[in-house]
């Protein structure tokens, strides 16, 4: 290989470290309007009376919005109005939107608004919204329209339920000698991505609706505006310039809703709404919270033949993509073990808390923190080493996942080779426990986890190849660049296949749904290997074309010709041969005749053989690979105050082929302070009316610089036969992990299990008291 698996400089990195990259925020017009939200101070209340006067004396307001029953949106359900009409269901949820001439008259309207509230009961947690009296958050979820694979169940705060039924359960329980049970539970938290939401809407006169929006799913913004309002699909143009980070969170579409109802209420006039950090922790989507209960039996020997799962879900006010998290969740219950008889009830709750969106793992970092602390709990009862435990019950080419596909060494890669190699880069057979003195200790936790991706069963990718006169070549992908560095990869992987300088190759960094290819979304691991299939199939058809041409102008047949370093030439004799620039635009004559022609090339890839999951028993295929890993992390731990310090983190990934060293290495570092920061620093703290007490950055904490551990990072490479190269999905994987062994290493230091997040010193204090 000449550039896959090289350190390639991302191709935005130069505009990035020198501050000329723009973002959607960054892009301005003359004149443009500024929206601003009025938004809930409860997390449940019946709206009295909105009284807007004193706000329309405010200089510059053209509009406000509240008070309308707006046709009601959501992906899986179609639960939530845009603005809220009659009650509120969340705190943060807008009541009002104030459009005015510039952001400060905006907010001094906005802030006039007076809105009368009675209050309501508060459902605070899904377990509470799982019981029978609990109050309702949606009293007319029946009469919802939905998604067939959507199963509210009315009179219930139950917006949908997955169920996973393989094997048989009560030979599962004879065969078991041991058997743990242990239940979890965490709240709702943020993405805290740098950038905060933004989104800015006009209707020109022709009709086109022009949306400029930092997106994950500039696609989905485009389908579901035509589809909530009525609108011509093609009259919808989306843009979405680079995002400064997302994680899941920008996946869901709000913000563009409101800048549309905006433009629309002003004569299409261009408006922009722009999220304050408190704005973007209370109104927006967020990381979605769980209370699992994990019961687990095993022989003598450590091998587990029946797993027993509860999830509940919180997916807040609405159900929006809490319900895909909530399926990807039942879909990978078990964690990354051959278990042959599983029973899953994985469901999806309402409750008054700010709707979720898919977390950086959609759902795998929450439920590996269940299962792999249960995992340590049987170890423990059975008195065997926690890592020898995970690399007996290692999941394996022949076994079957819990929604019964037969897996093989192309689609789920070699965890107990993950397992070994962490083991070394740990030092775990040092021992995981060595004490310092009288105060201090410092211990090792592990763990391990798996992925698939459940997505759409037609989710689509494209790429557009052009030339230009000099013999470059101008790749074009809906791949949105959050942060990843998948658009270098995917020039990488072009490079490769037409053997030639990756400096050639330019790549269009923006993303207009109306000239750009679609990729359904950027999530879920899935731009490498998507859009690297769409390149593969493109660099194919530009290769044709140029062997085409150049068979014509060489008089040679094409199976005679070799294509690299920008040139085209005879295999035999290398030096009879045409450079690309001589060739990209047609061929010229001496004599002036022209031939051929601009060279296009498309590429296009549909992920094949996904089917949806039976409703009754889970069965079916919901991804095409499953990427399995291992972690440790190493602590310092204070037996006197609770307190601890991180010094190492590990973390091997079956990547199946590293494509970008030092982009892979970085994309796992990061995920994995996500980890540490979501396992021990951040939550969501609510009162008695379902309040966020802590929407700032001073309250809501996530790692700061300098808390970091040194982070250890291996991979493993088991190539996926139809992956471009072999390669996996790398960009969720660093994290999922991270809870669960963080988790593990402190229950130990601390001699009490520990089962809930974020784990401070104040949840150790208060464990050790119940254990006394």
């Amino acid at each position: 290989m000449e550039v896959i698996g090289k350190s390639v400089i991302r191709k935005e990195a130069v505009d990035k470290v020198t501050g000329r990259a723009k973002y959607t925020h960054d892009y301005q017009k003359v004149p443009l309007l500024s929206g601003k939200m009025v938004i809930s101070p409860y997390g449940h209340a019946k709206i009295v009376n909105i009284d807007t006067s004193e706000a329309w004396k405010v200089p510059g307001v053209r509009a406000i919005l509240t008070g309308k029953q707006y046709p009601l949106t959501g992906e899986a359900i179609r639960d939530r109005p845009p603005i809220a009409f009659d009650k509120v269901r969340y705190h943060g949820e807008p009541v009002a939107l104030v459009v005015a001439d510039t952001p400060a008259q905006a907010k001094t309207a906005a802030d006039l608004i007076k809105v009368q509230y009675e209050l309501l009961p508060v459902v605070n947690s899904p377990t509470q919204a799982f019981q029978k009296n609990a109050p309702l958050v949606h009293e007319r979820l029946g009469e919802y329209k939905k998604e067939a694979d959507s199963h509210p169940v009315p009179d219930t705060n139950i917006a949908t339920l997955i169920k996973i039924r393989k094997g048989n359960m009560a030979k599962g329980w004879a065969e078991s000698e041991t058997v743990v049970e242990a239940s979890f539970s965490f709240a709702p938290s943020d993405h805290v991505a740098m950038e905060t939401r933004c989104a800015t809407a006009e209707i020109s006169p022709d009709g086109n609706i022009i949306i400029m929006t930092s997106s994950q799913a500039p696609f989905m913004v485009k389908r579901l505006i035509a589809d909530y309002f009525g609108e011509d699909m093609g009259k919808i143009i989306v843009r979405t310039p680079l995002v400064g980070g997302a994680y899941g969170g920008k996946a869901p579409v709000q913000l563009e809703v409101l800048a549309y109802m905006a433009s629309k209420e002003v004569g299409g006039k261009p408006v922009k709404i722009l999220n304050t950090r408190e704005e973007d922790i209370l109104t927006s989507p967020c990381h979605i919270g769980l209370d699992a209960t994990v019961k687990l039996g095993a022989n003598r020997s450590g091998k587990i033949t029946v797993a027993e799962i509860l999830y509940l879900w919180d997916g807040g006010a609405y159900s929006d993509k809490a319900i895909d998290v909530t399926r990807s969740g039942a879909t990978d219950c078990t964690g990354p073990y051959n278990i042959e008889n599983v029973w899953c009830d994985s469901y999806c709750m309402y409750t008054n808390h700010p709707y979720a969106a898919p977390f950086r793992g959609f759902s795998h970092s929450e439920l590996s923190f269940a299962i792999e602390r249960t995992m340590d709990l049987l170890a423990q009862k059975l008195n065997i080493d926690p890592l020898e435990l995970r690399y007996i019950n290692a999941i394996m080419p022949g076994n079957t996942t819990p929604t019964r596909v037969r897996l093989n060494k192309s689609n789920v890669g070699n965890l107990q080779k993950c397992i070994e190699k962490v083991r070394g880069l740990i030092k775990w057979d040092e021992g995981p426990v060595k004490v310092l003195n009288d105060r201090f200790i410092r211990v090792k936790g592990v763990s391990c986890s798996w992925k698939t991706s459940t997505i759409d069963t037609d989710a689509p990718s494209g790429v557009i190849l052009t030339f230009n006169r000099d013999g470059s070549i101008n790749l074009m992908s809906g791949v949105v660049e959050i942060g990843t560095g998948t658009k270098t990869i995917l020039a990488q992987i072009l490079a490769e296949r037409l053997k030639m300088d990756v400096n050639k190759i330019h790549v269009r960094m923006e993303v207009d749904t109306q000239t750009t290819p679609e990729h359904w979304k950027t999530v879920a691991s899935r731009g490498t290997f998507m859009g690297g299939r769409a390149v593969l199939k493109a660099a194919e058809d530009v290769i044709h074309q140029l062997k085409e041409l150049a068979a014509c102008v060489l008089r040679s047949p094409k199976e005679d010709l070799e294509i690299a370093n920008s040139r085209v030439f005879l295999r035999d004799d290398p030096a009879i041969g045409l450079h690309f620039k001589e060739i990209g635009y047609g061929y010229k004559y001496p004599n002036g005749n022209t031939v051929g022609g601009q060279i296009i090339g498309r590429g296009s890839y549909i992920l094949r053989h996904l089917t949806p999951l039976d409703p009754e028993t889970g069965a079916g295929r919901p991804g095409p690979e499953w990427t399995v890993a291992a972690y440790g992390v190493e602590i310092e731990f204070d037996k006197r105050d609770y307190t601890y310090r991180l010094l190492k983190a590990a973390t091997v990934v079956d990547i199946g082929r590293v494509m970008n060293e030092k982009a892979a290495v970085g994309q796992v570092m990061g995920a994995m302070s996500m980890g540490l920061s979501f396992a021990g620093r951040e939550t969501f703290y609510f009162d008695e009316l379902g309040r966020v007490l802590n929407p700032q950055l001073r309250t809501y904490r996530p790692l700061r610089y300098g808390e970091n551990p040194e982070y250890l990072v291996g991979f493993v490479e088991t190539p996926q036969i139809d992956g471009p190269y072999g390669a996996r999905g790398v960009g969720e994987h660093g994290l999922l992990g991270m809870p669960g062994a963080l988790g593990n290493a402190l229950s130990t230091a601390a001699g009490v299990s520990l089962h809930n997040l974020p784990l401070i010193p104040e949840l150790i204090w208060k464990a050790k008291e119940a254990n006394k």
